[in-house]
């Protein structure tokens, strides 16, 4: 690849504000090619963007994580199905209802259920929870993240009332994804599984990990491509961490300087995508998910699951407000985004990237 200038890669951020979008090769070069300097013009194009569309609101999605069973082995998650060492756990209909009664106390106006890919809850187990939320909680969105199902399932889910789907694809590129899954999953699968979301009516979040074992900017290049296709109204996005009970327990993890980059790249590309600033942003630094707002980022997602699981929803290591009652993890969010000049708002927050 030749080497091009500074100004250059200026131009190609000039470029995607205004034709939100690149060539692969452009997409590669601007993320291999990437300066402190870089980032900070990046990162003030993509916050007036976010202001144009969200102004300074930041939304808060309630996190109930019910299940930490999963039948998958990917080979960098800790609660994968062969990691003898997780502590399982599933929380009953009574459990998931009351985290949703402590959560709308709080001001949460979207639930996101979210496990691993579990059979102990059957279509008909989800169904019958997804419309129970729905009946107590009318006014709130309801955001499922399960996993790969059937378009079936997938439409049941919708009908009984579940309004957005997250489902992200980790990696767009299929021989990389083979490196971080077992050979039952594939990157074709994950694809369709996404389309056919869209395809039923849901409002569709997808993403990916940054500096995951064997990624290049390439890949990350291959992402973007992709994620302008599906044209997504959620990106979920974080850097890699290590779990310590995986094999990829001795690789480095990913850096937030890069997460934040693509957060930036995400926001132009996108403008008016909703954007997490995630749990892993901030596990990997302790400003992390005040440096995701400052990047684009609009989206936080407090955890409601009961204190007593959180430590086993393990998907790597040092997870942050594992102990943290739930009203402490509102009011301490809502004081570190006043501190950089937000506000966290309650409402459903629906995405305007229609």
């Amino acid at each position: 690849m030749p080497k091009y200038t500074i100004t250059d890669n200026y131009a190609l951020i000039d470029k995607l504000k205004e034709n939100r979008t690149l060539t692969k090769d452009e997409w590669t070069r601007l993320i291999a090619e990437r300066t402190p300097e870089l980032a900070e013009y990046l990162f003030s194009l993509a916050r007036e963007e976010r202001r144009l569309h969200y102004g300074h609101d930041i939304y808060i999605r309630g996190l109930i994580e019910f299940t930490n069973y999963c039948r998958n082995d990917c080979l960098y998650c800790g609660i994968r199905r062969s990691n003898s060492h997780a502590v399982r756990y599933r929380l009953s209909e009574e459990d998931i209802l009351s985290c949703c009664h402590t959560g709308y106390g709080l001001g949460f106006r979207t639930f996101v259920l979210q496990g691993g890919e579990d059979a102990f809850y059957t279509d008909e187990k989800m169904v019958r929870i997804i419309e129970k939320i729905k009946k107590h909680f009318p006014d709130c969105a309801l955001t499922l993240s399960i996993g790969e199902k059937t378009c079936d399932s997938y439409r049941r889910y919708f009908e009984a009332g579940a309004d957005r789907y997250l489902l992200r694809h980790e990696t767009s590129n299929a021989e990389h994804y083979s490196k971080l899954h077992p050979s039952s999953l594939t990157a074709a699968a994950r694809k369709e599984c996404l389309w056919n979301l869209k395809r039923i009516g849901y409002q569709v979040g997808t993403g990916f990990m940054v500096g995951s074992p064997y990624q290049t900017a390439r890949h990350l290049a291959e992402d973007m491509l992709f994620i302008r296709e599906l044209n997504p109204q959620m990106v979920g996005i974080g850097p890699f961490i290590v779990h310590h009970d995986t094999p990829f327990a001795d690789q480095a993890s990913g850096t937030l300087e890069l997460t934040l980059f693509m957060l930036g790249l995400l926001r132009l590309m996108l403008p008016k995508v909703l954007l997490p600033a995630t749990t892993a942003l901030g596990t990997i630094a302790p400003n992390g998910r005040e440096l995701g707002i400052l990047s684009g980022a609009n989206v936080v997602m407090p955890n409601l699951s009961p204190t007593s699981v959180r430590k086993d929803y393990s998907l790597y290591d040092n997870k942050i407000c594992t102990g943290a009652e739930a009203a402490e993890c509102r009011n301490c969010l809502e004081k570190r985004m006043e501190g950089i000049g937000y506000k966290i708002v309650t409402e459903r927050g629906d995405s305007l990237n229609l």
